[in-house]
């Protein structure tokens, strides 16, 4: 059988490389798993602050939209695209996709709306973020805040043809938040896939020659994200100093910046983790990781991740993982197996048994080795070509129900 003609498809982001998100990752692999699936591919995306580099023959062709930054709290670097008539937009109509897929429903998923419905082709969605783990930054406007972005997003999901969630419980979501009326888009669970060649090649990094521990001795527990709010940081670094009372040998690593980061360095030089703590600040893909290469355990206790790709990438590393339950940690970690998962609880003693499972196994390392082992062995299951097949067959599914 004649293998398929391949598609044309316009990925909108609202943010891009070299500015680091999960998003930003998320995109970029599904941009080079199309490309290697021999689809054609065309990125429309905020142009960043400074002149990207220059495109090779194996990078995906970027059609750069005008854009800005956007005020704090906005991470910097972070850029928001303009909606103005653009050569990008003229080269994104030029270039006639079949599919048009959204990485974001707002300025740049607009703009993929009007696009698809001008060249007649479907809109894929892809909700990358539970936004109303968020609404803390609208501080007095936050529940009529979170009120009037549901409705904003049930809108925006019933002028998709599809939306893919990159896990089950946010599928199970937003299908709910959808209901069974007629014309209601497919929902599909499909996870990011990780690059698990590039991964390999990265080289292991020096976390204990940049913070002057010894080498040897001292066992590293890294985590790895943005130094925010909802990333549950505080949760963390309690577990981080309980857990240095019974293993004074106990380092801990975060990898990230951000707008918590001069809070956290602050909070290292208090006697319980002086001397335990290394706050990297930002750093780039394969610096990160290579860093979590170097370290026994990966510790993560975020509320508001939609697959937990971090943990993914700590599993592909081959670093057993410790995680509070949430969304995604169950798509992600086999408990018992590559890490341990502990339940959902209030702070104080979600920060309690996350340090006693931080103990338990770093004064285990015959299971600590076993879980390392399995992690590496069963990494498998994220690649990205397995995830890349299912975006395709959604995209096909879209088209043949035209």
């Amino acid at each position: 059988m004649a293998s398929p003609e391949p598609l044309r498809i316009a990925l909108f982001g609202e943010s891009y490389l070299p500015y680091l998100s999960g998003v930003t990752i998320a995109t970029d692999a599904l941009a080079r798993g199309l490309m290697e699936a021999g689809q054609r591919v065309l990125l429309v995306m905020p142009r960043p602050a400074h002149e990207p580099p220059s495109p090779t023959p194996h990078d995906p062709a970027v059609a750069w939209l005008p854009s800005y930054q956007p005020p704090p709290p906005a991470p910097t670097g972070y850029r928001i695209p303009i909606p103005v008539a653009s050569a990008a937009l003229r080269a994104a109509r030029a270039f006639r996709p079949q599919v048009v897929h959204a990485q974001s429903p707002f300025v740049s998923g607009l703009m993929a709306w009007r696009l698809a419905r001008s060249v007649g082709a479907p809109l894929v969605f892809t909700h990358h973020t539970r936004f109303s783990d968020y609404r803390h930054y609208l501080g007095p406007l936050a529940a009529p805040g979170a009120a009037l972005m549901s409705a904003y997003l049930r809108r925006f999901w019933l002028g998709c043809a599809a939306i893919i969630a990159p896990g089950t419980e946010l599928a199970a979501e937003i299908s709910g938040a959808i209901g069974s009326q007629r014309g209601r888009p497919l929902v599909r669970a499909i996870p990011t896939g990780l690059d698990l060649d590039w991964i390999a090649a990265v080289p292991e990094g020096h976390p204990r020659r940049e913070a002057g521990w010894t080498p040897g001795a001292d066992f590293v527990v890294a985590s790895l994200g943005r130094l925010a709010r909802e990333k549950s940081v505080d949760l963390l670094l309690e577990a981080f100093a309980r857990a240095a009372i019974d293993r004074p040998e106990l380092r801990f690593l975060l990898i990230g910046g951000g707008p918590l980061e001069e809070v956290v360095r602050r909070r290292g030089q208090r006697d319980d983790l002086r001397g335990r703590l290394l706050v990297t600040g930002q750093r780039s893909r394969e610096e990160a990781l290579g860093l979590l290469k170097a370290c026994e355990l990966f510790a993560f206790a975020s509320r508001t991740e939609t697959q937990g790709l971090v943990v993914a990438e700590a599993l592909a590393c081959g670093v057993p993982v410790v995680a509070l339950e949430g969304p995604g940690v169950r798509d992600a970690v086999l408990d018992g197996m590559d890490g341990v998962i502990l339940p959902r609880e209030p702070e104080s003693a979600a920060a309690e048994r996350l340090s006693s499972a931080l103990i338990a196994l770093a004064s285990d390392p015959e299971r600590r080795d076993a879980m390392a082992r399995n992690a590496r062995e069963g990494a498998s299951r994220f690649g990205v070509q397995r995830r890349v097949s299912d975006v395709v067959d959604l995209y096909r599914q879209t088209l043949a129900s035209r």
